[in-house]
């Protein structure tokens, strides 16, 4: 079975609103005009009540009971749904790709879920610049594996299963981003469909201010129905992956992010470490990509990331790309509960932050504790030219717990480190974390640009951006 046909639910009949069985519509909720959604969305329905509705109500981190989920199949039963939730403001709103985001603000309860995944179409329009055409419930493994055989390939994130429309707005820091750039980067027009649900084309030429928002902060705009993005040039490429004994956690840290930091924007590293357990000594992942086919060039990025740490196993290949993001598989999300998740961009692993690292993984409020590489190509575009708030962050950290009070607690604590935070791996609700998220003047543009898209607020359930003049 090929990855598109593992994207595809199972067949299910279709129900027409009014031949439902009484049994299905006794699980309608309150507030919710069943019998008005328009004809050319009664096919993409999902209901409470209905077979296929368990398929669809979670996502792959958050659990959920949507009032209404509509698995849209084209961009015009997108705006009719944009329509429907118009009518229905006083419910929540999730817009759906591949439901695998750490925030996981894409089901909710109650509310309106508008389901991208069934729009998945990968094509080629221009050969000669490598400019391709994706839908945004792709999955990035199956952009990798389209685009490998070209000899192409667009930085993503680290796992393959991962829908391309969430990624494509908020960034996208992927294992080839040193080399060539947060996704957002490649990207040269997008299709839109606003708050008022009209359809609109956004590039440096057309809507550029829209554009503009997209690239960072695309969620709080529309609903991004195809991507135009230009894919870059990659052949094989070094992948390394190797355990260490961190016990010395702090050390361990810094040593890895000046190795990061100093080499050349062709190798870019990931690192997850494991708290210490049961007297046992931290555990360090780390996950390299080396632009290269070269073996010599792959040893010699190499070598200072070997000699770091004792080392418990490591396993190096010359491989593709697409090989490396074949690394999930797609099937039901059934998350359950609310991940509890915080990020921040730091531009340099100091002694001081690495310290503060230390107590946070050894206090047993952090399960899962992440770094990523940044700096390279992706600091090389300037700050005002797109929403990303995070362009002089060498690094971006995750932390995941099970108690939001006292995760809260230790990032608050650690503020003063972080000059920003990457919007898809932080689930905190406070309203002030917007202005983590952005540079003061990013941010002032941004609520003046809602204002004028958005001035309702329809696409509100994520991190929460106020339509607001700006300030003379």
């Amino acid at each position: 079975m090929s990855h598109q046909e593992a994207l595809k639910s199972p067949p299910r009949q279709d129900l027409e609103q009014s031949t439902r069985p009484e049994s299905y519509r006794a699980k309608r909720l309150p507030g919710i005009a069943y019998d008005s959604v328009p004809a050319s969305l009664k096919d993409s329905v999902i209901e409470p009540g209905d077979p296929t509705y368990s398929r669809v109500r979670s996502t792959f981190f958050r659990g959920g009971a949507p009032g209404i989920v509509f698995q849209t199949r084209h961009t015009g039963q997108v705006v009719e749904a944009v329509k429907f939730a118009r009518s229905h403001t006083h419910l929540p709103l999730a817009i759906r790709s591949g439901g695998h985001g750490i925030r996981g603000r894409s089901t909710n309860d109650g509310g309106i879920v508008i389901d991208l995944s069934r729009t998945a179409k990968i094509e080629v329009l221009d050969p000669s610049t490598q400019l391709v055409r994706i839908e945004p419930g792709a999955r990035w493994m199956d952009v990798a594996a389209t685009l490998g055989p070209l000899g192409w390939a667009l930085s993503s994130g680290d796992s393959g299963a991962v829908g391309v429309g969430g990624l494509a707005t908020a960034g996208g820091i992927g294992l080839l981003g040193r080399a060539y750039g947060l996704t957002i980067d490649r990207l040269r027009a997008v299709e839109l469909v606003l708050a008022d649900g009209s359809v609109v084309r956004a590039s440096d030429k057309e809507n550029p201010d829209l554009f503009w928002a997209v690239r960072g902060a695309g969620s709080h705009f529309g609903i991004a129905t195809s991507f135009e993005l230009q894919a870059a040039e990659v052949r094989n490429v070094g992948w390394a992956q190797m355990v260490f004994d961190a016990g010395n956690i702090a050390g361990f840290l810094e040593k890895w992010g000046g190795i990061v930091e100093s080499s050349p924007r062709d190798l870019t590293s990931f690192l997850i470490l494991s708290p210490p357990r049961l007297g046992q000594p931290a555990i360090a992942f780390v996950m390299t990509v080396i632009n290269s086919d070269n073996s010599k060039t792959i040893e010699d990025r190499l070598e200072p990331i070997v000699s770091m740490a004792p080392m418990f196993d490591q396993r190096v290949e010359i491989t593709s790309y697409a090989s490396i993001m074949a690394n999930a598989h797609v099937g039901q999300n059934s998350g359950v509960g609310e991940p509890v998740s915080r990020s921040g961009s730091v531009e340099h692993i100091t002694p001081d932050f690495a310290a503060a690292a230390a107590r946070l993984l050894r206090s047993g409020v952090t399960y899962f504790f992440q770094i990523r590489s940044m700096g390279g190509a992706i600091a090389d575009v300037p700050v005002e030219a797109t929403a990303f708030g995070s362009r002089s962050a060498n690094f971006e950290v995750t932390a995941g717990g099970t108690s939001r009070e006292r995760l809260d607690e230790s990032w608050d604590s650690m503020k003063g480190f972080f000059c920003g935070l990457y919007l898809s791996f932080d689930t905190d609700p406070r309203p002030e974390r917007v202005r983590s998220a952005f540079p003061p003047s990013t941010l002032e543009r941004l609520r003046a640009l809602k204002l004028r898209y958005d001035p309702g607020n329809l696409f509100r359930d994520n991190l929460f951006l106020e339509p607001r003049r700006p300030q003379r």
